[in-house]
């Protein structure tokens, strides 16, 4: 009678204190500027779908395009002591202090499409210099490699500011084509802000035949300087191209309009990446690599 008890008993202590032993639920912080982006928030949202789908918990933090509070919300979460710190597309070269602090405390950095730099521990994206030659090459073959051209960048992102570095190159090699133009996109409202950038610019540049093309370093600037251009009647002049696949560029150029071609991103296969590296450094293990891409495809009207 005493055994059974005593085996009843542990069985109890056994069942009241699995916790004690159980695995503690990580949390994992991500930090963005530009959540408010089509492209950025559809990739966060996956990852937290993946991340969920582990046990984690995540913690989102988006400045709205305050680069500046970039920094100190890093610096929020370290405090916090989260166990992994996921930049959203946010560059790493203006963190070195914070991956730095992150590092020295043992909390891993990793990127989503966020560029790398030493102190990050992975980051997965698209080949950013591959698909500005894709889209860049297309767009200058369309207008016979000769003739004015608009630029809508945003450098303070890695992908846009590696996309517009292939640019410069291949316009180098391009002695017949001419930028006119480069206007700093705004984020967030990149659509709007494009597309007032554009009218301002064709008002400026009235007669037919000014301008030949429109290099957007992402999508939503391609639809805004694609509205303006349809808007003014001068979609028989001037070509769009851009980056990401988003359904709203696809569906334009489906439907004939300025808007010629963009490259597709697999944000949603990113993030499974990303997972399973995140996945990888949790349980001991180092990712496959430092930086992992996914594959891109031009997309265009045959």
């Amino acid at each position: 009678m005493k055994k059974i008890f005593l085996s009843i008993l542990v069985c109890i202590i056994i069942l009241a204190v699995p916790s004690a032993f159980a695995e503690e639920t990580k949390t994992v912080a991500v930090i963005t500027p530009y959540l408010a982006s089509v492209t950025t928030n559809q990739m966060i949202k996956a990852f937290e779908r993946e991340a969920k789908a582990k046990g984690w918990d995540v913690v989102t933090v988006d400045t709205k395009g305050d680069f500046g509070a970039l920094a100190s919300r890093m610096e929020d979460m370290i405090a916090r002591k989260v166990d992994a710190i996921v930049l959203g597309s946010a560059d790493p070269n203006q963190l070195k202090d914070q991956i730095k602090k992150s590092n020295e405390v043992g909390i891993p950095v990793l990127g989503a499409d966020a560029g790398w730099i030493p102190g990050v521990t992975c980051n997965v994206t698209s080949d950013n210099y591959v698909m500005s030659a894709m889209m860049t090459t297309f767009l200058f073959n369309a207008i016979d490699r000769k003739g004015n051209i608009v630029v809508f960048t945003h450098r303070p992102h890695h992908g846009v500011r590696k996309r517009t570095l292939i640019l410069d190159a291949i316009i180098i090699e391009n002695p017949d084509i001419k930028v006119i133009t480069e206007h700093h996109v705004q984020v967030p409202g990149p659509i709007e802000d494009a597309r007032k950038a554009m009218e301002s610019i064709l008002i400026a540049n009235p007669q037919p035949g000014s301008i030949q093309a429109v290099w957007a370093g992402w999508d939503e600037p391609a639809i805004g300087a694609t509205q303006a251009i349809i808007a003014a009647g001068r979609q028989n002049e001037i070509v769009v191209a851009g980056v990401d696949g988003t359904s709203q560029a696809i569906e334009l150029i489906e439907k004939g309009t300025p808007l010629i071609a963009t490259v597709s991103q697999d944000f949603e296969g990113m993030m499974v990446i990303l997972v399973e590296q995140l996945e990888r450094i949790f349980s001991g293990k180092s990712p496959i690599s430092i930086e992992v891409y996914t594959p891109s495809k031009l997309i265009y009207k045959e």
